[in-house]
């Protein structure tokens, strides 16, 4: 059982993740690289701005008994700023990206397979399918009516209080998804929209002021694009592991 299990979750984890993969090499790379544009050019602008402040005021950056001039550069005050390592754009980028997404598919396809077992109903593409959308709803969906997914240079709120209203947020609409869908009496499907209503009353931690180094438009086309691509992956992740499960019944 449980080598069926890992294995289930490996192939069908694999193939969401590196159809994920694929998705957002075609479709959200490019508007993160145009996000990343304005970022660096805002950056680049406010410490040109703060030199030449300090340079009004007789302060001088040195190294070497020579001014520093390398603001914004390869190795500069912004490398600094943003780390000392980053995949390069382009095939690393894009290697480091996919093997992220395929580790995520397998997390993702023994969380839901998990799931799909403990329900005790039987498995299938179909089912699966319908399982991956539940998965869609509680993972991708939910939490971006309270926080949207972000371009590089957007406003945010503390990450800390972020992550635990999303964690919060996914696990109150799984579990509601499931006192609705379970066939039980009204009283307990109303207990589960109401679990699913929860962390939307109470509200996604959200930063003072609403600003962004890149265009509303490019933002809107990020988000919606990212839950699109999230739902395909949900999509096949889902019906793979069902249709695996069912494959495997004779081999169990």
């Amino acid at each position: 059982m449980i080598s069926r299990i890992f294995g289930c979750a490996l192939g069908a984890g694999c193939a969401a993740g590196l159809t994920l993969a694929f998705l957002q090499a075609v479709f959200t790379a490019p508007i993160i690289l145009q996000a990343e544009i304005y970022e660096t050019a805002s950056a680049t602008g406010l410490l040109q701005q703060a030199a030449a402040s300090a340079n009004d005021v007789g302060i001088w950056l040195v190294h070497g008994g020579e001014i520093h001039q390398n603001i914004g550069g390869a190795g500069g005050i912004l490398s600094g700023l943003s780390g000392n390592w980053a995949p390069a754009d382009g095939a690393e980028r894009t290697l480091f990206t996919s093997l992220t997404s395929v580790l995520i598919g397998f997390g993702f396809a023994l969380l839901l397979l998990s799931a799909m077992l403990l329900s005790g109903r039987k498995i299938d593409a179909s089912s699966g399918l319908l399982w991956g959308l539940g998965g869609f709803a509680a993972v991708a969906l939910a939490p971006a009516l309270g926080l949207a997914p972000e371009l590089p240079g957007s406003a945010a709120a503390d990450l800390s209080g972020r992550q635990g209203w999303w964690i919060a947020t996914a696990i109150a609409t799984a579990a509601g998804l499931r006192l609705v869908t379970a066939g039980r009496p009204s009283l307990v499907k109303l207990a589960g929209v109401a679990l699913i209503l929860a962390p939307h009353v109470i509200g996604a931690p959200q930063p003072h002021e609403y600003t962004s180094t890149a265009p509303a438009e490019l933002a809107g086309r990020f988000a919606a694009t990212s839950l699109a691509c999230a739902a395909v992956f949900w999509a096949v992740l889902g019906s793979g592991l069902g249709y695996l499960w069912q494959r495997r019944e004779g081999f169990a």
